[in-house]
């Protein structure tokens, strides 16, 4: 079965940001729900990750996951895990043939990293929180260690919730300045006391002062789109509830 999927030039190796179009998942969750933490029926996401894995040409038990926690951590993958089993980290790398990296987001921007060459990939889970605090380049230093060359990493921002949709507080906005005054760039004034935020431009700023060699950002905003993905700002605009979260995945086909 082919997905509805999001995919970049950029990135020579078979890779895709997911809507939540094309699963099995009922409610809230419906339909490619790829969460095993938010209360959806395992089955049900298991088959949505099969799905997922086979469009980009990994076998289903080939395709990880993270626990993730807005943090900078990076889990290095040599052999695949049980699905719910990965390790409390927000990114990963590996030069493994076969296995397929999946990050889930719902709001947040999920990166994807190749170094085609010399057969590397990587993801990344970068909230505001993980971004400032240095996840991408934390995921560019472990690409590095595995033989991948800087200038030959091509990066690619996801679907996330952009500007227009993402109102923040001041302190929010003070948190990002404090690491780089010059990032003020990247807010615009809302309501009082409000900020609205640039996400993807920001995160597509920090990896391009990584120096890698390409950086790009694809179409997408997950707050404005409800028909194609899930959001977490949408959800609690609207009351509250249960939540999916559609997947990000890279399969290292060296």
């Amino acid at each position: 079965m082919t997905l509805p999927v999001v995919t970049a030039p950029s990135l020579p190796v078979p890779h895709g940001f997911f809507t939540r179009a094309g699963g099995v998942s009922t409610g809230p969750y419906a339909s490619l729900n790829c969460s095993l933490s938010g209360g959806d029926d395992r089955a049900a996401v298991l088959e949505n990750r099969a799905r997922v894995a086979l469009t980009l040409g990994a076998r289903p038990e080939n395709l990880v996951g993270l626990t993730q926690v807005h943090g900078i951590d990076v889990a290095t993958v040599t052999t695949p895990w049980a699905p719910g089993d990965g390790p409390r980290a927000d990114a990963m790398v590996t030069k493994t043939p076969g296995i397929a990296l999946g990050i889930v987001t719902a709001d947040c921007g999920p990166i994807l990293f190749a170094d085609a060459e010399a057969g590397i990939v990587g993801a990344a889970h970068a909230g505001w929180r993980g971004a400032v605090a240095g996840i991408l380049e934390a995921t560019i230093d472990a690409m590095l260690a595995l033989g991948a060359e800087r200038s030959r990493i091509a990066a690619v921002v996801g679907p996330c919730i952009r500007q227009p949709s993402y109102e923040v507080a001041a302190d929010l906005r003070d948190a990002v300045l404090a690491h780089h005054a010059a990032d003020a760039r990247f807010f615009t004034p809302g309501r009082p006391e409000r900020w609205m935020f640039d996400l993807s431009g920001y995160c597509a700023a920090r990896l391009t002062q990584a120096g890698v060699g390409h950086v790009s950002i694809t179409p997408g905003d997950t707050a404005a789109e409800a028909d194609l993905f899930f959001s977490h700002r949408r959800r609690t605009l609207s009351g509250g509830g249960s939540i999916g979260h559609q997947i990000s995945g890279i399969l290292c086909d060296a």
